[in-house]
This record gives C-alpha cells, sequence and structure tokens, in this order.
C-alpha cells in the first residue's frame, strides 16, 4: 500500500504521519461500528446477516493492525487506532438507535391503575398484562408489555404524560414466541374494530 502512495508521488512525511494515521482512523471506525451491528443482530436472532459482518469485521480489524505493524514505531497511529475505536463505539450505538430492530419488555409500576394508559395501550394494539403487586411502600400497579423499540419512544411519552412519576424499565427481548404473537395481534385488532364500531 506504501508503494502505491509512493507512486503517485506523496512524500513519506504526509504518508506516515496524516494519510496512515487517517487510514487506521477510519478502519477502526468501520469496523467497531460493524462490531456492534452485529452483536445487535446476534441478540436479535439474525441468524443470516451476523456471519457476514463478522468477515468484513474481521478484515477491517486485520488491514488496521497491519498498518499498526508496519507503522509500530508511529506514535500517531496509536492516537488514530485508539480514535478510531471511541468513535466507532458512538458510531455503533447511534445506529442501533436509528435502526431500533427487535422488541423490548417494558415494567411500569405505579401506586396505583393507571386506565388512561390502559386505554391508550388498547388504541394501539399493544399487548400487556396488568396485575397487582406488594411493593415496600404498599400495593402497587405492574404492567408489563412487549413491543417493537419503534413504538418505544411513543409509548414512554405517554406514561410520563400520564404519570410524570411512573417508575419503569426496558430490557431487550432476545426471541419472541411469533405465532404466539401473531395470534394475539390478530385478537387485538379484532377487539380493537368491535371497540371502534361500538363507540361510534
Amino acid at each position: 500500500m506504501q508503494d502505491l502512495f509512493h507512486s503517485l508521488g506523496i512524500s513519506d512525511n504526509l504518508l506516515n504521519y496524516v494519510l496512515m494515521p487517517l487510514l487506521i482512523f477510519v478502519a477502526r471506525i468501520g469496523d467497531v461500528s460493524i462490531n456492534t451491528l452485529r452483536i445487535m443482530f446476534m441478540m436479535n436472532g439474525k441468524k443470516n446477516i451476523v456471519p457476514i459482518l463478522g468477515f468484513f469485521e474481521a478484515m477491517i480489524w486485520l488491514l488496521a493492525i497491519g498498518q499498526i505493524f508496519q507503522n509500530v514505531n508511529n506514535p500517531f497511529s496509536y492516537i488514530a487506532y485508539a480514535g478510531g475505536f471511541a468513535t466507532g463505539t458512538y458510531v455503533g450505538m447511534t445506529l442501533d438507535e436509528k435502526l431500533a430492530l427487535g422488541r423490548v419488555l417494558v415494567r411500569v409500576i405505579t401506586p396505583h391503575p393507571l386506565p388512561a394508559l390502559l386505554e391508550f395501550m388498547k388504541e394501539k394494539n399493544y399487548r400487556f398484562t396488568n396485575v397487582g403487586a406488594e411493593g415496600r411502600y404498599g400495593k402497587v400497579n405492574l404492567l408489563f408489555t412487549v413491543m417493537k423499540r419503534d413504538q418505544l419512544q411513543e409509548f414512554i411519552s405517554k406514561v410520563k404524560e400520564i404519570d410524570e412519576k411512573a417508575f419503569y424499565t426496558i430490557e431487550s427481548v432476545k426471541r419472541v414466541s411469533e405465532e404466539e404473537l401473531n395470534v394475539m395481534e390478530d385478537k387485538s385488532r379484532f377487539r380493537s374494530k368491535l371497540f371502534s364500531r361500538a363507540r361510534t
């Protein structure tokens, strides 16, 4: 690779202290971002795409580490390597948020029932379980629901709108019984249609 740059008339100083560190920096951003996406797809059971991402992740990493070994006395290479790792982590997390793949389990705990929230969830065809429970300070209301990640922001905004002091937790769900999920969705749509007709 260095011979290619030399053939283009690029000086050693420019190559060693600018272009090579920049190449390492970009390569690290690429492989760390791919690694984050690979883990995300793996946790969501996307078996077909995970090996492909792993292949490109390993290849890019080898290119970056190879340049490090060729420029072992160049401190800028190490700075670029570490900086690319940090930036790649941020880029990967941003891509994860934008893609919003998979489903999450949300628990909402309040000291009293929230009928307005339940009504909202029925209208939106959310699947949920609402039960009474015992907390540190007495009786509480516990709501469980599993939803797609791209629906999470709307749901949390509604929870805060109804009860800004509501306590909630969010966890990633690796797998959901799709057959049961489809049955529940069909039943939920049917109930929603009946509810809409009854109101009209």
